[in-house]
């Protein structure tokens, strides 16, 4: 009977965030957002969808940092990757790195190689099982740096999110 509960309360969140999205209070959507959720909390099948409401501020402010950091990377790498596009003799030093993800949810650790791969000059090549992501940079010794840095502020912010 848990599954089901957890079914169906993932599925009224998921219509309503979609409401939200929409903006549409009208009864088709309000139908469509609902099958919508349904369709997908039956995709996925959620063992158990137990909320920790003291922990939601936490969790919301770690998403607004979160995207704002996110933000910010895409915007600095933006400039950087033009700024070597539009250079005449543009000095890149092409490589991979190895950071570890070191994220305790198969989750955070996916949103975080993503961010990375969002990130312009930056590219996941591949994630092995103990977390490790494999990033090709433009510039390695730069990039190295930072992207260690930058993944130790985004895994202390899902871990927030997700824990």
């Amino acid at each position: 009977m848990g599954a089901i509960t957890s079914a169906i309360q993932m599925a009224l969140i998921i219509g309503i965030v979609y409401l939200a999205l929409t903006g549409n209070l009208e009864f088709a959507n309000l139908v469509t957002g609902l099958l919508i959720g349904a369709g997908i909390s039956l995709l996925v099948r959620p063992q158990s969808l137990s909320i920790a409401w003291g922990r939601l501020p936490i969790a919301l402010w770690s998403i607004l940092r979160y995207l704002g950091v996110l933000f910010m990377d895409l915007v600095k790498s933006g400039i950087q990757v033009g700024g070597i596009i539009l250079s005449p003799r543009p000095k890149i030093d092409p490589g991979i790195v190895n950071i570890d993800a070191n994220c305790k949810s198969e989750l955070a650790s996916a949103l975080s190689a993503h961010a990375m791969t969002l990130t312009p000059g930056e590219l996941v090549v591949e994630m092995d099982d103990d977390g490790h992501l494999f990033v090709h940079c433009l510039n390695v010794r730069n990039s190295a740096r930072y992207a260690a840095e930058a993944q130790s502020l985004r895994r202390d912010l899902l871990s927030k999110i997700f824990e």
